[in-house]
């Protein structure tokens, strides 16, 4: 077998610096922004927040906020603390995330199947955290992970247990173990006897609510997520860490008696993309347009007359795929122009093509012009966010017509 090498999170990674970005950009008018601008709407970010911890409790469940969407110190703050709640548990997807907020929350979780090469680093975050009363745990799905560990930990001179959750495959077939008698409870036996191991509980993400079209299906994917778990803990104490955004969204009460009478564990609710949200959770219908916290501000550089189908007019913007994603859903188009009948409709990498779409009854659109600047909202949150290097802050709350911070998202892995 060839060697696993270790590899470190580079900190010393340098990213903008936020004070010269303040200084510069708050106060300033959007029209003044360099285009395409990502911009993030503070007051519906922070609502956002305020409902899902309410969706919580409502649940009568614990709350892990994972950060990888929006990746910032100031929006890990508002995901945590809320006038309806407060938590201390985040799931991360990079050790730059869990490095980012190592001092201020009690417990990360490492949301991939764990890293081999990436063991020294969790190893040092870990020690990190104990420094501050916290825990890092980590997702298991294969044995040879569970070999590895106790390889590892056989040559330390403190050896520990990872505090671990059973990643369960929940049918998207992304990551996971599938629940299946025989060699599940094989795997598990082996978790168990493992000197490396302290299993904490297990985790499922209902990637597959996305196609969702009403709070009943959502409502119906989290029931199913938290029994595919429940099936799993044999009335022992562990945590059941169930979610997705659709699914988080449809935690409500009437929910929660469905589970009542079977729940063995705690119940542990995560998500991520809700702060922000994007035309794909619009699809199903758990949320309003007023509800989504994110667009890009674009430039109309050039337009076509009669050019698209049926003698349709098309523009061209300065945003394609590198600023929205190429993600699509099941509204079509890769973004919805706000307040316009029109949408981005084909891209290219650094630019994109606007079509009209029929407009709402009673109402005529003006005629998009060159110079103009309009705003997007595309199709997955999480991707657009990624390619942005910092983010222009807005409050609705406060008029919102101007920038009012600067976020700086952490990068790389």
């Amino acid at each position: 077998m060839t060697p696993i090498l270790q590899t470190k999170t580079p900190l010393h990674f340098l990213n903008p610096d936020k004070d010269a970005l303040v200084a510069d950009f708050v106060g300033k008018p959007l029209n003044a922004l360099r285009t395409p601008a990502f911009i993030v709407d503070r007051a519906v970010f922070a609502e956002n927040c305020r409902k899902m911890h309410e969706n919580a409790r409502t649940w009568g469940a614990t709350f892990r906020a994972h950060l990888k969407t929006h990746k910032t110190v100031e929006g890990t703050k508002l995901q945590l603390v809320s006038d309806t709640g407060r938590a201390s548990a985040v799931a991360v997807s990079t050790l730059m995330e869990a490095w980012g907020v190592v001092q201020g929350v009690k417990d990360i979780l490492y949301g991939l199947p764990i890293g081999l090469n990436k063991l020294d680093d969790l190893s040092a975050l870990h020690a990190e955290m104990t420094k501050y009363g916290g825990t890092v745990r980590i997702l298991l799905d294969h044995l040879d992970q569970v070999k590895f560990l106790e390889e590892y930990e056989g040559k330390q001179e403190h050896p520990k247990k990872w505090s671990a959750f059973i990643k369960m495959n929940g049918g998207l077939k992304r990551a996971g173990i599938l629940p299946e008698p025989v060699s599940f409870k094989a795997f598990m036996r082996r978790v168990f006897a493992s000197s490396a191991i302290s299993v904490f509980g297990f985790y499922t993400h209902a990637g597959y609510s996305y196609g969702s079209t009403s709070a009943e299906e959502a409502t119906s994917y989290l029931t199913g997520e938290a029994e595919s778990d429940n099936r799993e803990v044999n009335n022992q104490p562990f945590v059941l860490s169930v979610g997705s955004t659709p699914t988080a969204l449809s935690a409500t009460a009437e929910a929660k008696l469905k589970m009542t009478s079977i729940l063995n564990g705690t119940l542990e609710l995560h998500t991520g993309n809700y702060p922000m949200l994007d035309l794909q959770q619009l699809h199903t219908t758990l949320i309003d347009r007023p509800q989504i916290s994110q667009k890009v501000l674009v430039t109309v550089i050039s337009y076509y007359p009669g050019r698209g189908s049926d003698g349709q007019d098309e523009a061209m913007c300065d945003a394609g795929a590198i600023a929205m994603s190429k993600d699509t859903g099941r509204i079509p188009g890769f973004g919805e122009v706000v307040g316009k009948s029109w949408k981005l409709g084909r891209i290219s990498q650094e630019h994109g093509i606007l079509v009209q779409v029929p407009p709402e009854s009673g109402r005529t659109d003006p005629t998009l012009k060159i110079g103009d600047t309009i705003e997007i909202v595309g199709q997955h949150a999480c991707l657009i966010a990624a390619a942005h290097s910092w983010y222009y802050i807005i409050d609705s709350d406060e008029g919102g017509d101007k920038v009012v911070d600067i976020w700086v998202p952490w990068k790389g892995w």
